[in-house]
């Protein structure tokens, strides 16, 4: 709340708009009552600790872990295979194929824009036959427990916008992050831990920024926003008391300063203050929660190794997926993952491999450690990332040295648990991996699939803001898509 609005709580008009929604809201309370007793409860319907205080349907989730590729990881050379594309290999890419689409900065200057084959294998796994390349291949290993969808596709070009789309359902910032989002509505049933947390890997290729907005709580009450783990020092800053403060001496102190912000409220009625409150209580909590969370050494063997050489390195990707099922354990509701590294303009083949290397196994394996421990059933897994890439060869193209630039047009992610469909495939591409021929998804239609497993609907899921509802998927008719739920 900035200044002038926090000196218009001070004027007639406000304090009577105080009254009213303060004393009219318990008169309307208590002459609804009967109606809502009479109404009850949809069936099968969920209590919740947030502000929803009820799903809207049954869910088939409780929780979401979104691991974010982030820079676009090309989906010609993962997931959409497309057996064609050698014989379309150095050719020029067709005009009525680009049919002018926007493209970036980076390729305008190309006088030629030639088709570049993926430099992998693919086979075929699971009880479908779904194709995987190469460098995936502890992921071709849960091909039936994942939903893979080939026709994701964002409006977006370029990085920033994009990743800002896909987190917040819009291109602008200062939108909350999904994290936020479902913080606000659905609350946390784990008192002791946030209910939204941010962790972040570097692989070796070309790291595009990362801002905290990214994982914001925008117009929703700051404590909200995501809380970011670190991977030296304590996980959460300023975790640890400074020397000469004791734990009781720190309660005391943070007593003092909540009688002071209560105080201040009352004179300025600024609600932020009580998000404030909010927070020092969860840091505190924190104090014990988060050192019994991190700390892996009761982890089996035969679990670290499943996750992979990097799992018992902090900071690394395999790590956080580890850190990530811990959390799912204890309830969090919000897990997101970030690695950055995946911008690959030029040496994708050597590139593609490094990132993949680092993400592959411990993907493979967070899906499969849910699934042991009866928690995939409830747990949304995403994998994906802001945009794809282009099929055409950035700069000059040999068989060892390629690149692609971003393409929002068309690409790959996948789902796993949660209501979704296992061992599926959705959306189909042209033979360019360029166009979408069947079966569209927007960032947003999944947002708004993905709230529905979690029993929210996206249409009714707002917060007024502005003079607008605000939501989560945007205005521009997102859909629920069906058909990729069990």
């Amino acid at each position: 709340m900035n200044p002038f609005e926090i000196n218009q709580l001070h004027t007639r008009r406000q304090m009577l708009r105080l009254g009213a929604t303060g004393m009219g809201a318990m008169g309307f309370a208590n002459l609804a009552a009967p109606l809502v007793g009479a109404m009850g409860n949809p069936a099968g319907t969920t209590p919740l600790a947030g502000t929803l205080g009820r799903t809207h349907f049954k869910p088939k989730a409780k929780r979401v872990i979104y691991l974010f590729m982030s820079g676009g990881p090309s989906h010609i050379d993962m997931f959409d295979y497309h057996p064609r594309l050698s014989e379309y290999h150095g050719q020029e890419l067709p005009d009525s194929i680009r049919n002018g689409q926007r493209i970036t900065g980076m390729t305008s200057k190309q006088s030629s824009f030639p088709c570049v084959a993926p430099m992998f294998e693919f086979s075929k796994h699971g009880r479908n036959g779904t194709w995987f390349s190469e460098v995936v291949p502890h992921t071709a290993s849960i091909a039936d427990d994942i939903c893979l969808i080939k026709s994701m596709h964002t409006e977006a070009i370029n990085h920033d916008p994009a990743i800002t789309a896909i987190n917040t359902g819009s291109q602008l910032p200062g939108k909350p992050a999904m994290g936020a989002w479902l913080d606000w509505g659905m609350g946390s049933p784990n008192q002791n831990l946030p209910g939204y947390v941010v962790m972040i890997s570097k692989g070796k290729g070309n790291p595009q920024a990362l801002y905290d907005r990214l994982w914001g709580s925008g117009f929703l009450p700051s404590k909200h926003q995501g809380a970011k783990f670190r991977s030296a020092g304590d996980p959460v800053l300023y975790l640890s008391n400074p020397d000469g403060i004791s734990r009781s001496m720190r309660r005391d102190m943070l007593d003092g300063i909540a009688s002071i912000n209560q105080q201040k409220k009352m004179e300025s009625g600024d609600l932020e203050i009580d998000a404030r409150i909010a927070q020092y209580e969860m840091a505190y909590r924190m104090q014990t929660s988060v050192p019994e969370l991190v700390d892996i050494k009761e982890e089996p063997d035969h679990v670290l190794d499943m996750y992979g050489p990097d799992a018992r390195k902090k900071g690394t990707f395999a790590h956080n997926c580890l850190i990530a099922r811990r959390l799912a354990e204890r309830d969090v509701p919000f897990v997101q993952l970030f690695h950055r590294g995946w911008d690959q303009h030029n040496s994708l083949p050597n590139a593609l491999r490094n990132q993949c290397k680092d993400v592959d196994q411990p993907a493979a394996a967070l899906v499969k450690d849910l699934k042991q421990r009866g928690l995939l059933d409830d747990t949304v897994v995403i994998f994906g990332g802001e945009f794809g890439r282009t099929v055409y060869s950035q700069g000059k193209l040999t068989k060892a040295n390629y690149g692609r630039d971003h393409h929002g047009r068309c690409f790959s992610s996948w789902v796993a648990g949660g209501g979704f469909k296992r061992g599926f495939e959705y959306g189909k591409t042209d033979d360019f991996s360029y166009n979408i021929v069947e079966n569209p998804v927007h960032v947003n239609d999944l947002n708004a699939t993905i709230l529905r497993t979690l029993g929210i609907d996206h249409e009714r899921f707002t917060y007024r803001y502005l003079g607008l509802d605000q939501r989560l998927t945007g205005v521009e008719h997102p859909k629920v898509i069906k058909d990729i739920l069990a």
